[in-house]
């Protein structure tokens, strides 16, 4: 074993992540014909993910971002780096995705991808022509998946996040909230989605009529989450992904973002509906989301009896009183 690999396998296995050896097994035959004249520094970065640099005083450094994953959302994030993305011409538009290496029990998947940096934007500082960047990649992502026949692959894998999982996340949410004890925030909780429940044709109606073709969604669009990593994927209304990425920013910054994505999609022929039937669509992927937020809080409460749901329930109650349009009536 080279000093190298030597130096790696103690790094990786000091962190005491599941699937140690087998991550640094894989590493070390990804850089079998690599040289350090360096350390090797493993980081923390957050929950899960790491990241790996190789002679940090040489001029050579290499560096790599790891992340451990749960077997379906691996092979959910190894299609789209390796067969969805570069199927659309979008390959070259995220990391590359180096290396998988699974722990031995297969409860856990690692990937090592290329290290571009953070990427991230800041919401309250946005940057125009970063922000303009991302809002025309993810223009092309929608544009180019649209019809496209890898579609019916990626709703089998990743799910729908139009009008059917609106349904499912409000009947999943009312379901468990109804079988918890009797409490102010859960009798308010049910009240709003019993209403969400009742315009649930009218809001899939609407999503049919207005919310353009199903296309390929990024499905986590945050503003530190934007084509940094592997997008989450899912099959949806391209109206899920903006109103993810509109409501990070200020209201005062959201038409000129939303107008980028408009002038991006023009030549393809795709036009947004006004104003107002688009905070339509944004509010019914903002509840959507929210009625998801609910189920597994309340689930915990059920099956463990864990306190923290019902501050986690309270906290979702605060969004919903605190939504508002995303643009300007």
């Amino acid at each position: 074993m080279t000093d190298l690999h030597a130096a790696l396998r103690r790094a990786v296995t000091d962190a005491a992540e599941p699937g140690a050896a087998e991550l640094s097994t894989a590493l070390g035959e990804t850089l079998r014909d690599e040289a350090s004249d360096g350390p090797v520094v493993f980081q923390r970065l957050k929950s899960r993910v790491y990241r790996l640099r190789l002679g940090e005083s040489s001029p050579e450094r290499r560096s790599f971002v790891l992340k451990r994953f749960d077997p379906w959302l691996a092979r959910r994030n190894e299609l789209v780096a390796r067969r969805w993305l570069p199927a659309l011409g979008l390959g070259d538009r995220c990391p590359q995705l180096y290396t998988v290496a699974a722990e031995r029990s297969g409860s856990w998947i690692w990937h090592v991808y290329e290290d571009i940096g953070d990427g991230a934007i800041d919401p309250e500082n946005p940057d125009r022509p970063s922000v303009v960047a991302v809002v025309e990649l993810l223009a092309s992502l929608h544009t180019r998946a649209a019809r496209h026949a890898l579609l019916p692959g990626c709703r089998h894998i990743c799910g729908d996040l139009g009008a059917p999982y609106f349904a499912a996340n409000v009947r999943d949410a009312i379901a468990v909230l109804e079988r918890l004890e009797q409490r102010p925030v859960r009798d308010r909780l049910l009240d709003r989605l019993y209403r969400l429940r009742h315009e649930q044709s009218r809001r899939a109606q609407a999503l049919e009529d207005l919310g353009g073709p199903d296309t390929l969604l990024h499905g986590d669009l945050w503003t530190t989450n934007t084509f940094v990593a592997p997008p989450h994927a899912a099959v949806g209304s391209a109206t899920y992904d903006l109103s993810t990425f509109l409501y990070r920013f200020a209201p005062c910054d959201r038409p000129w973002i939303l107008e980028a994505y408009a002038r991006a999609v023009a030549p393809s022929g795709w036009t947004l509906p006004s104003g107002p039937e688009l905070n339509g669509l944004f509010e019914t992927a903002e509840y959507s989301r929210y009625a998801n937020r609910i189920i597994w809080p309340a689930v915990a409460l059920l099956e463990e009896g864990a306190a923290w749901g019902w501050d986690t329930l309270t906290e979702v109650e605060r969004w919903f009183d605190a939504m508002t349009p995303v643009l300007p009536l």
